[in-house]
């Protein structure tokens, strides 16, 4: 059941049901000789959060750790804004929330890649969970060292606090702040933020993680973790080349 859930992601397909019932139980019945009916697998799907969960971790953990990150959030509206207050699907589960395209209602996708565009971390929040939320930073930035870099979402007072790990997070200033020396390496790499913007977008487009079809919050999580998880089996992952800087950690 996970093989054939990850593989919708990557077939192209927008419609799950017609992907089961016309790709796997006719064209791939010899790879699956056990399978079950269309509607008792979307029944049994809920089934495979977990499981699909550590999949996804470990898979994380599978990421080279190189000492250049990349932190970003993917807003994943579940609904269009005019139809927020009926939406029953995602109760208790979706949140309002507001990125650098307006407000949204659904979750938030927060990930760290390195320079091969490897996945290094996620977790996934109601949407108005925000970037700097110091309850969230410390567990998605757990165990790396070296530099990180974010937009201005990532302004944080648990900076001296990555620092002294060995870990510097790297971020723009806001406007209103006084303006602050920045090496010149960290301001060019800051400007290389536009990798993780492509990840974004392949999830978007190729792995569908976020669309306003479902029928069901336990599956929508489910679709956004096989999307991620698909991701991370694909063979062209956009990358950038990474001058070698002084490391703050041995």
């Amino acid at each position: 059941m996970l093989t054939i859930t990850i593989f919708y992601q990557h077939s192209g397909a927008k419609c799950f049901q017609y992907y089961y019932q016309h790709w796997i139980e006719t064209q791939m019945q010899t790879y699956f000789p056990h399978l079950i009916s269309y509607e008792r697998f979307v029944a049994r799907m809920p089934r495979l959060l977990p499981g699909l969960f550590l999949l996804l971790k470990w898979l994380c953990a599978q990421g080279r750790r190189t000492g250049f990150y990349i932190v970003d959030s993917k807003s994943l509206a579940v609904c269009d804004n005019h139809r927020i207050n009926s939406n029953k699907v995602f109760a208790g589960i979706a949140a309002r929330g507001k990125s650098s395209m307006g407000w949204f209602y659904g979750l938030k996708a927060h990930l760290v890649i390195n320079q091969y565009g490897e996945l290094v971390n996620f977790m996934l929040t109601p949407g108005n969970v925000a970037d700097n939320n110091k309850n969230l930073l410390p567990q998605l930035l757990a165990d790396l060292q070296g530099y990180c870099f974010g937009d201005r979402g990532y302004l944080t007072s648990l900076f001296a606090d990555f620092y002294a790990r060995g870990l510097q997070l790297v971020t723009k200033l806001r406007r209103w702040m006084k303006n602050t020396l920045m090496p010149l390496g960290n301001k060019l790499n800051l400007r290389k933020r536009g990798l993780i913007e492509s990840v974004n977008d392949l999830l978007t487009s190729v792995f569908d993680t976020e669309h306003t079809r479902h029928r069901s919050g336990m599956n929508g999580q489910l679709n956004v973790l096989a999307g991620l998880v698909a991701y991370c089996f694909y063979d062209q992952k956009p990358s950038i080349v990474v001058p070698v800087q002084k490391r703050l950690y041995p």
